[in-house]
């Protein structure tokens, strides 16, 4: 978030200056923020595991979508993720066709800017929403990635690995996908492959 409103906003004054700007925003608790601009390996490494996601789950009914997509928390903070995963029918909020609520994958690549906004209070807010399962985080300039998973016994997430380590994301996997000799299905190869492809491609 980089830039405070001066006065208390409603979700239709949020609306109105999205449609009236260039610029995405976000928006929480009556105040609207500028979103920063993305670098060229910000957007790479979210087209990347765009792909991925993409192919991963279109056989199974789901979907995936880039940052031009908006989402919708519990707590009322609009915000564009870098890539979401809908495993089913897409849940619009307010007939709006560009404003969802349950993704159950998001993933987000860090920057300086962003970092611990996305780790902090930003994740925070995505775990109030029912359906996310998955939450992937991407460093852009360093092969670093970290894996959070929802826990199905106390419904908290866990950090499940960093980059190094094969990460499945089962909220994504083909039910009959052919696993290897290690148990690790082919997807799991490769989102752990995401952050290092992004890092040389460019």
């Amino acid at each position: 978030m980089l830039q405070h409103a001066q006065r208390h906003y409603n979700e239709d004054d949020y609306f109105a200056v999205e449609a009236s700007s260039g610029v995405k925003h976000e928006f929480y608790q009556g105040e609207i923020f500028a979103m920063a601009g993305a670098s060229l390996a910000h957007n790479h490494l979210s087209a990347n595991v765009l792909t991925l996601l993409r192919g991963a789950v279109r056989p199974q009914g789901g979907s995936a979508f880039g940052s031009d997509l908006r989402v919708k928390t519990p707590d009322g903070l609009f915000t564009y993720p870098d890539v979401m995963v809908m495993c089913g029918a897409v849940a619009l909020t307010r007939d709006r066709p560009d404003t969802v609520t349950n993704p159950c994958v998001i993933v987000e690549v860090l920057s300086e800017a962003t970092r611990d906004y996305d780790r902090g209070e930003k994740f925070i807010l995505y775990q109030a929403i029912p359906t996310l399962r998955e939450y992937l985080l991407i460093e852009q300039d360093r092969v670093h990635l970290e894996h959070w998973r929802r826990q199905p016994s106390n419904s908290q997430f866990e950090l499940l690995g960093r980059i190094g380590k094969k990460l499945a994301v089962e909220a994504v996997e083909h039910e009959g996908e052919e696993r290897s000799p290690t148990g690790k299905t082919e997807l799991a190869r490769q989102c752990s492959q995401i952050s290092k492809e992004g890092l040389t491609a460019h």
